[in-house]
């Protein structure tokens, strides 16, 4: 689950399914769903209430689809189906268009951003509920598993290249849900939109005022990091707080492919891109690159920015990313 980022301007009661509220310059309509363990909420600026219910029900759908596909939890979902059995039979085109993305991000990041750490995760998973970690013989066998070029898809196939590997889609399946709820929003004709599935993706403005964002602390779950205006760009954080392995933050699910055991340097990572799959799955990775590489790595991608923050609160910000609200 991932719950990292506040919504700093209210968006209204959300205790329905759909619910509306007059405001200048036309109706703030919102809407929530149950989706990738969490509550997904939508809001749009638009003045046919029976046009915006529809938008909303069709975003809300579109981001339930990309989690009954790839949850790793769900027994009938493709994700979970590919790593029990090690094959998948006709892959549906959305789980195959989020598997290319992750290879892209693999190349792209040398191999930081890997969707195979699942049998880590596992392992740690399995030693925290004892009360300990992973021993190194443990440790050494999930990490064998590790390799996201033993994932192999086609049109018409998905195969995991050794037994006992598996992969976890949790650092891009909420930014994809947040890009398909948006497209179906778009499709109905409202251009004024902010969505959240736990990543955020907007359009628009809210009654002529940028949508505005807080990043929390990463060591206080009240207090913010940042406050920003969105600019069109897509926003994801990933952060050690989220489910950490022991309470110092040194051990926790975001996971170095190649060490085995989590990065120690960033507590947290918030990315803007003009895709909200894309920011997901770049704040995994700047997690896992460290502060240097990941502004680096920013510098050279058009319309990419990033707010790194480390365990000691120490803050980077590249050259793009919004300046704090007033």
């Amino acid at each position: 689950m991932k719950r990292r980022t506040f919504l700093a301007s209210a968006l209204g009661a959300i205790g329905s399914s759909v619910a509306c509220a007059w405001s200048a310059g036309g109706r703030l309509h919102t809407g929530t769903a149950l989706a990738f363990g969490t509550i997904i909420n939508i809001a749009v600026v638009h003045a046919d209430e029976k046009l915006a219910r529809r938008a909303i029900n069709a975003a809300l759908g579109a981001a339930q689809q990309v989690d009954r596909l790839m949850s790793i939890y769900h027994a009938d979902s493709q994700v979970f189906r590919l790593n029990r059995d090690g094959v998948l039979h006709q892959p549906d085109p959305q789980l195959l268009a989020v598997l290319e993305q992750a290879r892209g991000l693999s190349l792209l990041t040398d191999g930081a951003f890997d969707i195979s750490v699942q049998p880590l995760w596992h392992a740690y998973s399995v030693a925290a509920a004892r009360g300990t970690l992973p021993d190194a013989q443990q440790q050494d066998r999930a990490l064998a598993l590790v390799d996201w070029r033993g994932v192999k898809s086609s049109m018409d196939r998905i195969e995991l290249a050794r037994p006992g590997m598996a992969i976890t889609l949790n650092g891009l399946a909420q930014g994809y849900a947040a890009d398909l709820a948006l497209a179906a929003v778009r499709a109905h004709g409202i251009e004024h939109a902010l969505l959240d599935t736990g990543e955020f993706a907007a359009r628009g403005r809210k009654h002529g005022q940028p949508w505005t964002l807080g990043v929390r602390a990463p060591r206080d779950p009240q207090a913010l990091a940042a406050t920003l205006r969105l600019d069109g760009r897509s926003m994801a954080t990933s952060g050690d707080y989220e489910m950490a392995f022991t309470p110092d933050y040194l051990h926790h699910h975001i996971f170095d492919p190649k060490a085995g055991d989590s990065p120690p340097q960033l507590a947290s990572v918030t990315v803007l891109a003009h895709s909200a799959m894309l920011a997901d799955g770049l704040s995994t990775a700047c997690m896992v690159l460290g502060a240097d590489k990941a502004m680096a790595l920013a510098a050279r991608l058009p319309g990419v920015d990033l707010l790194a923050i480390d365990k000691a609160g120490r803050a980077w910000r590249s050259a793009g990313f919004p300046p704090e609200a007033a």
